[in-house]
């Protein structure tokens, strides 16, 4: 017969297996939707300086814009975190947690801006959310908002 512990080792490596593959699916999926997007909007720059435009330029319209955006941490890539908490060393998992999520936040804040010309004065921000990243120290998913000032000019 299996040894109980044996048994339970194959179960805890099953989730991990699956954390992974679903994980990194879910993660190739969401990066395509999200090149996707950016091509669409590539000819709406969002830039972080105050003011660019030319002295002579109209302005038709300004709004404020925002776009926000919650990505959660995987199994997977929470046990890879752990494990590098432990033995020291870079933690790419949550690099691209927070690029999915800064990139998202800046697509929602375009999407909210398709008639202007521009965004101006561009601010991301990020932050950590969830009981377990103020209990345990770890994250459970990571917010990013981004913001700016959405000018249309008169053609």
């Amino acid at each position: 017969m299996f040894n109980l512990e044996l048994i339970q080792l194959y179960i805890v490596l099953f989730f991990i297996i699956l954390g992974f593959i679903t994980g990194t699916l879910i993660e190739k999926r969401h990066y395509r939707s999200i090149k996707e997007r950016e091509l669409k909007f590539l000819k709406l720059p969002a830039v972080t300086i105050k003011n660019v435009l030319d002295k002579e330029a109209i302005i038709n319209d300004v709004n404020f814009v925002t776009g926000s955006a919650v990505i959660s941490l995987d199994y997977f890539k929470r046990f890879l975190a752990g494990l590098y908490n432990f033995f020291g060393g870079e933690i790419k998992s949550y690099e691209s947690l927070l690029d999915r999520a800064r990139r998202e936040a800046i697509l929602r804040m375009k999407e909210k801006a398709v008639d202007a010309d521009i965004i101006l004065n561009v601010r991301i921000e990020t932050s950590a959310i969830g009981k377990s990243a103020e209990k345990r120290k770890t994250i459970g998913s990571i917010e990013a908002i981004a913001y700016g000032t959405a000018i249309t000019l008169k053609k």
